[in-house]
């Protein structure tokens, strides 16, 4: 598996860095320091994406959701099946959710790996096999210490090559009464960098489930290029039925992106319920496509000339003061 990377790293003052073929897009703080190669991008996404070039290209995305458990083979089987099917229908890009190998108790989980270890090498093979974009979620990286990991996104372009890294950088903690007490932070460690990768030519920042809550992350990913943003998630039932689908919206219609979100659904142990609904949204906010409450598959087109007639015409994205 060869990284060969398009990826760019948001970095100081607002600018895109590049980040060279061999790098990794790792964390620089909370972490040990990683070797990358960056410079400042000229023509860039970020540069053509506020100048409102035309696109006529069209996408077909498929949001893949499932209810990974706490057996990991079968886990991967389903998303493979998932990732089969999406193809199929013609997609060119298939979406999986947070923590698609694994969720489950703590005590069971697998160990962490690197970003070139098994879970990589399973979707690379499935990216390249299909010839297809892949997200594949995310997973347990190997983190900056014994007791943590990092949660990180792997995506795979369709020769099977490592295209893009990005690593969660808010993290679920929260203490509500009665519901859920969770605190993420005890096992893993939060990233440090957005990311946007050229995904075929199709600038698009990446995001983790809890990101989501954060807006100032998907503005940047917006200002530095992003025309599609990508949500894995677990969001759950409790929070997601009333939260899931307005943020999704809304962080469409501030950003005049299409916002990709694929989220598990179902039960997990211990007592954990995912709430589903993945589902693909234009920059409108318009909701294209959505997933029934049980595993399967959702797709539509992202049509990129819409997305700029969106940003002419209603040019929020360019009239920003702050």
């Amino acid at each position: 598996m060869r990284a060969d990377r398009s990826e760019y790293r948001i970095g100081p003052a607002g600018q895109l860095g590049v980040r060279g073929e061999h790098s990794r897009a790792g964390c620089r703080t909370g972490g040990p320091e990683r070797p990358h190669g960056e410079g400042v991008a000229t023509g860039s996404p970020a540069e053509a994406g506020l100048r409102g070039a035309p696109y006529s290209r069209i996408m077909l995305v498929a949001v893949c959701q499932l209810n990974a458990r706490d057996d990991r083979a079968a886990n991967l089987s389903v998303a493979r099946g998932l990732l089969d099917r999406a193809a199929s229908a013609g997609a060119q890009f298939a979406i999986l959710p947070e923590y698609v190998d694994y969720l489950g108790p703590g005590k069971g989980a697998p160990k962490p790996e690197p970003i070139d270890g098994e879970f990589a090498a399973f979707f690379a093979e499935a990216a390249r096999e299909l010839g297809i974009w892949v997200h594949a979620g995310s997973f347990h990286e190997i983190g900056p210490d014994d007791g943590r990991t990092f949660n990180t996104s792997l995506v795979f372009n369709p020769g099977g090559d490592l295209a893009a890294v990005y690593r969660k950088i808010h993290l679920y903690d929260v203490e509500i009464a009665g519901r859920v007490s969770y605190q993420e932070s005890r096992s893993v460690a939060p990233g440090a960098e957005p990311v946007v990768a050229d995904l075929a030519g199709v600038p698009t920042g990446l995001s983790i489930c809890y990101d989501l809550r954060f807006p100032e992350l998907y503005r940047q990913l917006a200002v530095a290029g992003a025309k599609v943003l990508v949500v894995p998630a677990a969001f759950m039932t409790h929070t997601g039925r009333d939260h899931w689908e307005v943020l999704l919206r809304a962080r469409a219609i501030e950003n005049q992106c299409y916002v990709v979100a694929a989220g598990q659904i179902g039960d997990h142990e211990p007592r954990r319920t995912c709430f589903g609904r993945s589902m693909i949204i234009d920059p409108w906010g318009t909701v294209l496509a959505q997933a029934p409450d049980t595993v399967g598959i959702a797709t539509a087109d992202l049509d990129l000339g819409r997305l700029e007639d969106i940003r002419r015409e209603l040019p929020s994205l360019a009239n920003r003061r702050l």
